[in-house]
This record gives structure tokens, C-alpha cells and sequence, in this order.
């Protein structure tokens, strides 16, 4: 890749990429150290942008698999929990174990609209991966995610109006 192109992929992916990765890490420096990481691995590796997807599509694949070795390489130094766990620790799933807030919380899940319901059940309650969730209902991985940090933030909107 010549360095024209580089740096025109840099300015117009770094935002979108790192906003990506910070949806994985959650951790501002560790989602800088992993883009920046990206862009490195995209613009030296011997394989080369083939034009079968977007540019960002692309370099979105490169951050997930260097977060997927960051967070194996963490863990087995120190008990992390891998990219499956990393939604499962929000203010959300830490209020259900309260029993007084959590029966509270059931009936506005109960009230939640479909799909937004079931997923979040299934990944809080049945602890099951997003593509686990996303295979249950025939979609992409990226739809269950999606839809799982929609339906967080509408329980957190109504916890928020009815003071959980």
C-alpha cells in the first residue's frame, strides 16, 4: 500500500474504526493501542485489501481479531473474561441481583417489545454469545449486538423514569 493511499484510509477510517473497537474494549487506551494496531497490520501485512468488502469492513475485521488476541493473551495472565462476558458486568445486570430492584426490572421486561425483549434475556439470563443470539433468530452477529444495547438502553430509560 503506498503511503498516498494510507493515509487517505487513516483520515477517513480512524474515527469509525476506533469507535468499533471501543464498543469491544471499552477501554479508551486499549481501543487506541488496538487501532492504531489495525492501521499498522492493514498498511504492512503481506495481504492486501482485496475490494471484496468496504475499506472499513476490512480494517473492522483486522481491530476484532487483534482485540480476540489482546483479550486471549490478558487472560492468561490474568483472569479477564473474554469478548463473550464483556457486556455481562453493566449497571443493568448488577441491579438485577438486588431482589427488590430485580423484580422491578422484570416488570418493565416484561413490558419490553420483541426482539428488543428476548434478546436481552437471553443474553443477560441465558448468558448466550451474540452469534448464539444471532442464530436463534437468523440474523447477523452485528444486528444482535445492535439490538441487545438497544434494548439496555430502553430497560435504562424506563428504570430511569420509574427511579429503579
Amino acid at each position: 500500500m503506498d503511503k498516498k493511499t494510507a493515509e487517505k484510509l487513516y483520515d477517513t477510517c480512524y474515527m469509525q474504526v476506533y469507535s468499533y473497537v471501543m464498543t469491544l474494549a471499552k477501554d479508551q487506551h486499549k481501543a487506541e493501542e488496538i487501532t492504531q494496531e489495525t492501521f499498522f497490520k492493514a498498511m504492512t501485512t503481506k495481504q492486501t485489501f482485496r475490494g471484496e468488502s468496504e475499506c472499513y469492513s476490512w480494517l473492522c475485521a483486522i481491530a476484532k481479531n487483534l482485540f480476540i488476541d489482546s483479550t486471549r493473551k490478558s487472560s492468561r495472565y490474568q483472569d479477564e473474561p473474554d469478548e463473550t462476558l464483556a457486556d455481562i458486568g453493566t449497571d443493568i445486570e448488577q441491579s438485577i441481583s438486588d431482589s427488590d430492584s430485580s423484580f422491578r426490572i422484570h416488570m418493565l421486561l416484561h413490558e419490553m417489545e420483541d426482539p428488543y425483549k428476548e434478546v436481552f434475556e437471553l443474553r443477560v439470563f441465558g448468558e448466550l454469545s451474540f452469534s448464539q443470539i444471532a442464530a436463534i433468530f437468523r440474523k447477523t452477529e452485528s444486528w444482535a449486538r445492535v439490538t441487545y444495547h438497544r434494548a439496555k438502553l430502553k430497560l435504562q430509560e424506563r428504570m430511569n423514569s420509574n427511579e429503579i
